[in-house]
């Protein structure tokens, strides 16, 4: 295993693969830089000496400016390096020429193919409240259910239960709706249940007509108020919707109807440099087979939004991006916080020193193939390609939003590792080896592979092919170990 990396040519720092000591060397460009003290692996070594106020290049982009001098092979991190970022921008349009990607073949995987002509790769029965008055039925039914069927020829039953539907106003009333909405219609859903109580704001009527068409032999409603026996009512609808989704079955489908969401967290020094890479690469492939992938976390994209901007396929989608950014930097500022209070300590631990360095890793993900639409928060996918997403970093709520937006997957990369799964299969990709090996019950791929060797298309390769046996009903960690979570952005004022 190589002991340090220079990630682009006009880099002035280098990243430690593995811890570096004093009196090691690395060689760039011709000279010897000789390490002066401790590098943790993960984190950056200076390759000249710097001024205060002089900027740190890695990725070939400024990642902040130092705060006082340093000189050569010393060790740089958030004590010594500041952001260069600040609010609201102004941006110029500066299309670059996208090259397609080579893929050879069609690609296929096997999913169920519902009413409306969508693709699921899962087929389970769900059942989501209108408000968390009703959770406790919700959990209830779905508890019971499962000691009735054992969810025998169905891929599980699950209980998506949330604090809202009720005591909100506005954008949060209406981002609850949205999302609760978007789950209901999803494919990876057989059959769903809806339970309300009957008094909340979202009222079950209401929520029913922003629906718009839907199979309403697969998704019923029941409100707890209007029920003399609300569990009873529920559990023969729950059998009911089982009866038909058991005799579904799997069948061929092109990749072009995939949709990934594309996440990470917990990352560390290693994330840019493999996980988020293969990311990439794995995004540019399912583009060019016609699929679609998502990218969010928009706070996370401030620092490297002129390389998603400059892709963007016309000046429209360069508009949209643009009050992207800004709509969620002014987020910031109308709450008086700091737009770039980031990077997270597991982050800071992990060799990450300012949101400009996290950002330019975080976006990696994204690849190299054109920015073809722009969503917001609680949107569903229209357009296939690359599209970005709005929803803050948290990993909960972009997660959520990204299944939301009708992702049938979410590929989470992360170096330092979380457990947690979203309402679909949540697949953890590490961007080391020792995370991989250490926390095998949550890990699905290591990424960490690049750094012992294995070329990127032998790996891209690999991954392609677990993505697809994920799509044809492969369990994810998350869902072997029924971790599945909902979390619904909030930002006003509670009742």
């Amino acid at each position: 295993m190589l002991k340090y990396i220079i990630i682009h040519p006009d880099d002035n720092v280098a990243v430690a693969l593995q811890p570096l000591a004093a009196g090691d060397t690395i060689e760039h460009k011709g000279q010897t830089t000789i390490v002066k003290e401790t590098i943790p692996a993960g984190h950056k070594v200076m390759l000249t000496d710097a001024n205060k106020g002089d900027f740190i290049i890695k990725y070939g982009c400024p990642i902040g400016h130092t705060v006082a001098e340093i000189t050569e092979g010393q060790w740089v991190n958030e004590k010594i390096l500041r952001t260069n970022l600040k609010g609201i921008s102004d941006y110029q349009y500066n299309p670059v020429t996208i090259s397609g990607t080579d893929v050879s073949g069609q690609h296929t995987f096997m999913g169920y193919e519902r009413k409306n002509g969508e693709a699921g790769i899962r087929n389970e029965l769900w059942i989501i409240p209108t408000v968390g008055c009703v959770n406790g039925v919700a959990e209830r039914l779905a508890r019971m259910f499962e000691e009735e069927t054992h969810a025998a020829h169905i891929d599980g039953i699950r209980a998506y239960t949330h604090n809202f539907g009720c005591s909100q106003l506005g954008d949060d009333h209406e981002h609850t709706r949205r999302i609760l909405r978007n789950m209901v219609l999803h494919p990876n859903a057989g059959g769903v249940l809806v339970v309300g109580l009957g008094c909340e704001n979202n009222q079950p009527d209401e929520f029913r007509k922003l629906l718009g068409e839907y199979d309403t032999k697969r998704i019923r409603f029941m409100v707890c108020q209007h029920e003399n026996n609300e569990i009873e009512s529920g559990m023969t609808i729950l059998r009911e919707l089982y009866s038909l989704m058991k005799i579904d079955k799997r069948t061929s489908m092109p990749l072009s109807k995939l949709k990934i969401g594309l996440k990470c967290g917990g990352s560390d020094g290693f994330s840019g440099i493999t996980a988020n890479p293969l990311l990439g690469r794995f995004s540019d492939f399912l583009t060019a087979q016609g699929g679609t992938t998502v990218l969010t976390e928009v706070p996370e994209m401030f620092g490297a939004e002129t390389l998603l901007m400059n892709r963007c396929k016309n000046e429209a989608i360069f508009r949209k991006t643009v009050n992207l950014i800004n709509n969620f930097k002014d987020y910031f500022i109308s709450h008086r916080q700091p737009i770039f209070e980031n990077p997270s300590p597991g982050n800071k631990a992990g060799g990450i020193s300012t949101l400009e360095e996290k950002s330019l890793g975080c976006t990696q993900k994204s690849g190299t193939s054109a920015v073809c639409d722009v969503l917001e928060y609680g949107d569903t996918l229209s357009v296939k390609g690359l599209n970005l997403l709005s929803a803050p970093g948290n990993d909960l709520v972009a997660s959520t939003a990204l299944a939301a937006s009708g992702c049938h997957i979410v590929l989470f990369s992360t170096g330092r590792g979380t457990p947690f799964g979203t309402f679909v299969p949540t697949v953890k990709i590490s961007s080391n080896t020792e995370l991989a090996t250490r926390k095998p019950d949550w890990t699905d791929f290591d990424a960490g592979t690049l750094l012992n060797n294995e070329p990127m298309p032998a790996l891209l390769e690999r991954f392609i092919r677990f993505v697809t046996d994920v799509a044809n009903g492969e369990p994810t960690r998350n869902e072997r170990n029924g971790y599945h979570e909902i979390a619904i952005f909030k930002s006003g004022v509670t009742l």
